[in-house]
């Protein structure tokens, strides 16, 4: 069995803490069926030939996949975990 230390003494500032209890509120579907429309109307709109209208879509894919693994990790591993008082000096993957 693996262990790994972390630190209960690191402290989130109070903006990161108001992000993630927002954050933490939508569902990670949200923003894997939102890169899937994204996909979609660019794909769409390279075959109308709008190709600048494309790329403007295109690139917010890699963005709300990004952002669907930020609000993964803060609900499996947010700050709020210190915050609650169960400060556990070892915790096992």
């Amino acid at each position: 069995m693996v262990q790994s230390v972390v630190q209960p003494n690191q402290q989130e500032g109070p903006v990161a803490k108001a992000i993630e209890k927002q954050t933490a509120k939508l569902p990670s579907d949200l923003f894997l069926w939102g890169a899937v429309g994204a996909l979609g109307v660019s794909f769409a709109l390279q075959a109308f030939n709008k190709r600048e209208r494309s790329l403007f879509f295109g690139q917010w894919v890699p963005t709300l996949l990004l952002l669907g693994v930020y609000n993964k990790i803060v609900k499996v591993a947010g700050s709020d975990k210190f915050d609650r008082g169960n400060n556990p000096r070892f915790v096992t993957p």
